[in-house]
């Protein structure tokens, strides 16, 4: 997962298996969370411990110093969601399920919950209509019967 997690930092995105990309997700994403609340710490104490623990985390120096100095900049803005997966299709060797997983840009706005349309009163109307209709049709069903 460290050397997955420095690879993802250094270059961007990494090209893995899908459960690989999964599980990497959680682990970087909370790394990159750590660097974010070291750049809004005041004390360098909490911000020096932030780093210390991303580094026990991730174990490449180079990679930390890149996302504590320059990435987090990125995911200032967002409260989640750094990392996008694609899915590849198989692998031809063994048929693993291949993805690719990258870094969501910061100007990427990403996937918007649609909004619902307000229901319309033509449906209520005709739900009570429909109600109406099976009483006036035992009447007849009775009558049949007699």
């Amino acid at each position: 997962m460290a050397n997955m997690a420095a690879s993802l930092i250094q270059h961007g995105r990494v090209q893995t298996t899908l459960t690989k990309a999964k599980a990497i997700r959680s682990f970087i994403e909370k790394v990159i969370t750590k660097a974010k609340k070291a750049a809004a710490k005041t004390d360098k104490k909490d911000a020096l411990h932030l780093r210390r623990l991303a580094m026990a985390d991730v174990r490449d120096a180079a990679a930390v110093e890149k996302l504590f100095t320059e990435l987090h900049k990125e995911f200032a803005n967002r409260s989640g969601g750094y990392t996008r997966i694609y899915k590849l299709g198989a692998r031809q060797s063994d048929a693993a399920e291949m993805a690719l997983i990258e870094f969501v840009k910061a100007d990427d706005p990403g996937y918007k919950k649609q909004k619902k349309a307000p229901a319309k009163k033509g449906k209520k109307a005709a739900a009570p209509a429909a109600e109406t209709a099976p009483a006036a049709e035992a009447p007849k069903a009775d009558e049949a019967k007699s």
